[in-house]
């Protein structure tokens, strides 16, 4: 087995795993500003024409007094509104600066770490595993559960509970056949979906062969949604506002075909019991499934967040970085073979990772740690040479002249032991 060189902890190697942590608070600090943008930019436009023509009014005489209060009052009163919605975003604002901190300075304690074997070490691997399970919970729907863990652990300003709890009632709201939250959101990121042209492959939809969802907004397919319902019912009124509901959300819409337009026309000679593709797929209740999916897409896409739970991501690596070809071998450790010498501590060997690890692919190692004397067994399994020489004398059980293998416990001669040269 290949034995560490060095404990030193190298930071960058860790960072990669945890862009998230900063890259989130980011994305949350940018919506905020564009929201105060807009709120102000909203105003402005209403309060500077107001103030001039009121202004204007009352020098020429063409208002009365009361008039001229009554429009005063109505500027206050917008700007006091506008006031509020400033101190409640300058309030989330500051929530997402301490989030921030809280984050580099959780990251900034590893370049404090001078060493793998360090106890500060464990420490902030125990932090970072509680992160990741929070994470997962959060994506899998079980945001109390996660709320109750960060709470405990004390991460709350670690993980993102507010986005995740958020991301979940509106795909909850999509499985019961609703679209208002989810528009309502396409609402407040207008303007960042317009730059941000999700696309998305419709691997949902396995049967589906020749249309397939391509590059589809979220926006219009939750319109597109609103028509199928409409048309679903058979009701020659509701028919006529499905007609209508087309030609202000379907037609009008920059990044819709042709094509698509005329497949939701062909839905209103169609029933739901319909077995003629495309339309059996638009009626199909999966639908809602499919929107769902969607919106997590568009939404983690939005938001720079990764596809996938973390902790599948470092599982993965992990499994990789471990797995050999022996932990799959024909021929098994101790565990298994009562005349293997060898005791296996691989964690990739054990019952519970071993499946799981079938399929992975093995690490790109840059660097070889090969034994400096490498000889091959007639049975094709590679020792270093004076290593298993030790090993087959500390035996004590092998005649003079011969070595056992340590793994499969056959026994050969020292003659038909070839030496291996590494190109």
């Amino acid at each position: 087995m290949a034995e560490l060189t060095s404990t030193k902890l190298n930071p960058e190697s860790h960072i990669i795993l945890d862009q998230p942590l900063l890259r989130l608070p980011q994305e949350l600090a940018r919506k905020n500003f564009k929201a105060v943008q807009r709120a102000v930019e909203r105003e402005k436009e209403y309060v500077i024409p107001a103030l001039k023509d009121t202004t204007n009014a009352s020098l020429s005489n063409t208002q009365s007094p009361d008039q001229t209060l009554a429009a005063l009052d109505a500027m206050i009163s917008r700007m006091q509104g506008l006031k509020r919605r400033m101190e409640t975003l300058q309030q989330e604002e500051k929530e997402i600066h301490k989030q921030s901190m809280k984050r580099i300075q959780h990251l900034e304690t590893m370049h404090h770490i001078p060493s793998l074997a360090d106890v500060m070490y464990d420490q902030w691997s125990r932090v970072r595993l509680d992160r990741l399970l929070v994470d997962h919970m959060l994506r899998s729907g079980y945001s109390k559960s996660a709320t109750q863990l960060a709470q405990e652990k004390k991460i709350e300003d670690l993980v993102d509970l507010g986005v995740f709890t958020q991301c979940q009632r509106v795909v909850e709201s999509l499985k019961r056949g609703e679209t208002k939250e989810a528009l309502q959101w396409c609402g407040e990121n207008k303007a960042a979906l317009k730059k941000s042209k999700v696309s998305w492959d419709g691997t949902f939809f396995v049967a589906l062969t020749d249309w397939r969802y391509l590059k589809h907004n979220l926006e219009f397919e939750l319109r597109l949604q609103q028509y199928i319902e409409m048309v679903r019912t058979q009701d020659k009124s509701k028919k006529i506002e499905a007609i209508i509901h087309a030609k202000k959300y379907l037609i009008s819409s920059q990044q819709s075909e042709n094509s698509e337009i005329l497949r939701a026309a062909g839905l209103l000679v169609f029933t739901q019991d319909t077995r003629a593709e495309p339309y059996k797929t638009l009626f199909a209740l999966d639908r809602w499934q499919y929107l769902s999916n969607l919106f997590v897409q568009t939404h983690h896409e939005l938001l720079s967040l990764p596809s996938q739970p973390l902790l599948h991501i470092a599982l993965s690596a992990g499994l990789s970085a471990l797995k050999t070809p022996l932990c799959h071998s024909a021929y098994t450790s101790s565990s298994s073979n009562s005349q293997s010498t060898s005791t296996s501590v691989c964690p990739i060997c054990s019952t519970e990772l071993n499946e799981l690890a079938r399929k992975m692919p093995y690490a790109h190692h840059s660097k070889s740690y090969v034994e400096s004397d490498p000889i091959v067994l007639p049975n094709g399994r590679i020792y270093g040479k004076q290593r298993l020489l030790d090993i087959s004398t500390k035996i004590g059980s092998v005649e003079a002249g011969k070595v056992k293998d340590p793994t499969t416990g056959e026994i050969f001669s020292e003659n038909e032991m070839k030496k291996v040269y590494i190109m």
